[in-house]
């Protein structure tokens, strides 16, 4: 496992997600002491509850092609939660 201080884990946070969302668990310290773990989580996205929940919306909503960029956007964002 890595380890880092904060100054630094502030200052490459992008870089760290990349490293942890490739499977490496990195400690955070400061002043030398351990006080956080980025490591990857543990949840990976369900392809049929995405469906589930897309197919609910769509039943609610009924079919529509004139949606906002905005819209989609909303529905993207609430798909990567599930």
């Amino acid at each position: 496992m890595k380890t880092i201080g904060a100054y630094e884990a502030k200052t490459h946070l992008p870089r760290l997600l990349d490293e942890v969302a490739a499977g490496e668990s990195i400690t955070i310290t400061k002043r030398g002491i351990p006080v956080a773990v980025l490591s990857p989580a543990s949840v990976k996205p369900n392809r049929e509850e995405q469906v589930r929940l897309f197919r609910e919306w769509r039943d609610a909503h009924g079919p529509r092609l004139n949606m906002t960029s905005q819209e989609i956007k909303d529905l993207v964002t609430r798909g990567r939660r599930h």
